[in-house]
């Protein structure tokens, strides 16, 4: 073959749970049960209030482009939405709609990195960032966390990893694959570390409101950091408003960079999906808001179900998740590595699983990613599966 890909592309792994899907689906296809624990996406469907919404904007006909920035409705809900809900003070016109987070991401590493600048990266983590990070030429460092930080960087450590070339720090509160979260005291260290080295901080709250037991929260809440023109904030309406098909993110860009940012915009995306953002007016109304924190008990009361079952059957859960809907569990009294455990799940027991393998190279044989992404007593008759398995 004399025409080769780019270079890059020696760096980028698949995402390997959505071939593990992959191979759920031909299971299915055989007339297999399998019982989904391994990709994120809720099982709930699109609250009726966004379908609606959706129904009556395209009945219009009018479906065009927006501006790259997005709908100016849009923005400026979601700015009421910082205020009503977390005191955050946010001006719309610093809120950039984009095609899911997955967009705003590229959005904020693409405006941030020059080529070789280092992003430091924790790990265990979202496999998209590392990727990210190499195609916008810049490269993705990990720093090992682990249970006894709560799997989230403290602000010695980055201090320590620290180089020349190191452009920022990536981190999520709740975090995916761990669920756990940051407190503001600790984002407030975090972003004191990286400003005093002339860094970016970059947050992903993609899972905002979901939390269990602790109430949701962003790092935009604190008026000393609502304003500074080195932090990035990721969003979604995928996790906590369902919206998971219909692609669509936000990014609150620092004031100084809105320009920049959609110049990109216009390039990359023209504009993200103008019957997506039509809908995602419907999300922030009080009768969605209620359906949404409905669920979100419901989340909760997978995640008390699931914790106890699985500890009985040998899992070693070091750190209860807060937020999301994962358990990141140690295998390690099971046997074996975690790929050679997931994949006897769902070949011998139907149940689909995450290894570690996705998530960086900190010791990812020794840990599985367990979503509670479907109801509870489907939770029950998996863990009942799995020690089919184990026995």
């Amino acid at each position: 073959m004399n025409c080769k890909p780019a270079a890059r592309m020696t760096d980028i792994q698949p995402f390997h749970v959505m071939e593990l899907l992959r191979r759920a689906r031909e299971l299915e296809a055989q007339g297999r049960d399998i019982i989904h624990m391994e990709v994120g996406e809720p099982d709930f469907p699109t609250p009726q209030p966004i379908i609606e919404a959706a129904t009556r904007f395209l009945s219009s006909g009018e479906v065009h482009y927006t501006a790259a920035l997005g709908l100016p409705a849009l923005r400026e809900a979601i700015a009421r939405f910082y205020h009503d809900r977390f005191a955050a003070d946010i001006a719309p016109e610093r809120i950039v709609i984009t095609p899911g987070a997955s967009g705003a991401l590229m959005l904020a590493l693409a405006v941030s990195t020059n080529p070789g600048d280092e992003w430091l990266l924790p790990d265990p983590g979202y496999p998209s960032n590392r990727h990210l990070v190499r195609s916008v030429e810049g490269r993705a460092r990990a720093l090992p966390v682990n249970a006894a930080s709560r799997y989230q960087p403290t602000p010695g450590q980055v201090g320590s990893a620290w180089r020349p070339g190191t452009r920022g720090l990536m981190v999520a509160s709740p975090s995916n694959p761990t669920g756990t979260l940051l407190t503001a005291a600790e984002l407030a260290a975090l972003h004191a570390e990286t400003h005093a080295r002339g860094g970016v901080l970059l947050v992903d709250e993609i899972y905002q409101g979901l939390t269990y037991g602790v109430p949701a929260s962003t790092v935009l809440a604190q008026p000393a950091l609502a304003a500074v023109d080195d932090l990035f904030v990721v969003n979604s309406f995928s996790k906590y408003f369902g919206m998971t098909g219909w692609r669509l993110g936000w990014l609150v860009v620092p004031p100084g960079w809105v320009r920049e940012v959609e110049k990109l915009a216009q390039h990359f995306f023209i504009s993200a999906s103008t019957p997506a953002q039509h809908a995602a007016l419907a999300a922030f109304a009080p009768a969605t808001l209620e359906i949404l924190e409905e669920r979100r008990q419901e989340f909760a009361c997978r995640r008390d179900t699931l914790l106890p079952a699985l500890r009985e059957l040998g899992f070693n859960i070091a750190v209860e998740p807060q937020g999301a809907f994962y358990i990141y569990t140690n295998v390690d009294r099971l046997g074996g590595d975690s790929e050679t455990l997931a994949r006897r799940l769902i070949e011998e027991a139907g149940v689909a699983t995450t290894p570690g393998l996705d998530f960086g190279d900190n010791a990812p044989h020794r840990h599985l990613r367990i979503a509670y992404t479907t109801r509870a007593a489907r939770l029950l008759e998996a863990c009942e599966r799995i020690r089919t398995v184990l026995d």
